[in-house]
């Protein structure tokens, strides 16, 4: 579109001695200045597109090294039980060959030596397992403690997430069937916006009504400064239409999703930090596309809120 432009001022300033050479000069390097901006953009939606596969990913691998610890503590169990089993027989026979020591005579006072000195070994490999049994309890129960710790901290966490999908949902209970759904899962909340709420057609701008709702959005997330936002612009497959400074869909989408942004950071509560806006385009439907329907649902916007998990990735270090 911005070539199409360029080529058609191009054009104007040759057909007519009106328009200055500065003129045409100024518009090539507008155009210039254009297609840089647009690769800007085009890189940071590829950044932010794979910070949020990084935080899935390392999500994803914060409850494998919880299992897995899980699974050592359930085996550092079963070694602690068989130990104790060995010990106790180890004890047994010590006791009997300290029985059988005590009732020889002096005429089998060879096998009385031999069994002292067996007596002598078994006591000394007594101790040793004493020991090594005591270190794996207490190794156990060190193990434990970090274990139930991890996962109370796992848990406050769920519990956190479910008080603010449910604040969230009582706050935004007024845009009920205007195509507005609060919803948690994968250990995220997610806050889904059909563009009939917030946009007009081929528009970026947030009418009054879509506008009340972000404002909602942003006096929870106020609430709660530690929470990750990732709000994500979705189009339907309709090739985009318009003229003017959108030149497709991306555009579009990453437009939406920087206008959100700015209604919520209007908010002083708000951390601009940790806000991150995001176009995908198409490409992410909830919906087919071969219905009215479903194309309005996949034209939306996504606010997805994820907790930090650095205090759990530090337990796990630690560990």
């Amino acid at each position: 579109m911005i070539k199409k432009i360029s080529v058609g001022l191009l054009l104007l300033a040759l057909t007519t001695s009106c328009v200055s050479k500065k003129v045409y000069t100024d518009l090539e390097t507008k155009y210039a200045d254009l297609k840089k901006e647009n690769r800007q953009l085009s890189d940071e939606n590829t950044k932010v597109g794979k910070e949020r596969n990084e935080l899935d990913l390392k999500s994803k691998d914060l409850q494998a090294q919880l299992d897995k610890l899980k699974a050592e503590r359930d085996k550092l169990s079963k070694d602690y039980a068989s130990t104790k089993s060995g010990l106790d027989n180890l004890q047994s026979s010590y006791n009997n060959l300290e029985k059988s020591s005590g009732e020889t005579n002096e005429s089998i006072s060879k096998k009385n030596r031999e069994l002292l000195a067996e007596l002598e070994a078994k006591g000394k490999a007594l101790a040793a397992e004493q020991e090594r049994l005591n270190k794996l309890k207490s190794e156990l129960q060190e193990r434990s403690h970090r274990v139930d710790e991890l996962e109370g901290m796992i848990a406050a966490q769920e519990a956190g997430l479910k008080k603010l999908k449910e604040t969230l949902s009582k706050a935004l209970n007024g845009f009920e069937g205007k195509g507005l759904t609060v919803e948690q899962k994968n250990g995220k909340v997610y806050v889904s916006m059909e563009n009939k709420l917030l946009f007009g057609s081929g528009s970026w701008t947030v009418g009054a009504e879509g506008k009340k709702a972000v404002v909602e959005v942003g006096k929870v997330l106020a609430a709660n400064p530690d929470i990750s936002v990732l709000i994500e612009g979705h189009t339907d497959n309709a090739a985009y239409a318009g003229s003017g400074q959108i030149a497709d869909n991306w555009d579009l989408s990453t437009k939406r999703a920087t206008a959100i942004v700015h209604i919520l950071k209007e908010n002083k509560g708000v951390k601009p930090q940790s806000l991150t806006a995001a176009g995908r385009s198409e490409f992410v439907p909830v919906a087919g596309n071969d219905t009215a329907e479903g194309k309005s649902k996949n034209r939306r916007i996504e606010i997805i809120l994820t907790p930090k998990l650095d205090e759990i990735s530090k337990m796990l270090n630690e560990i």
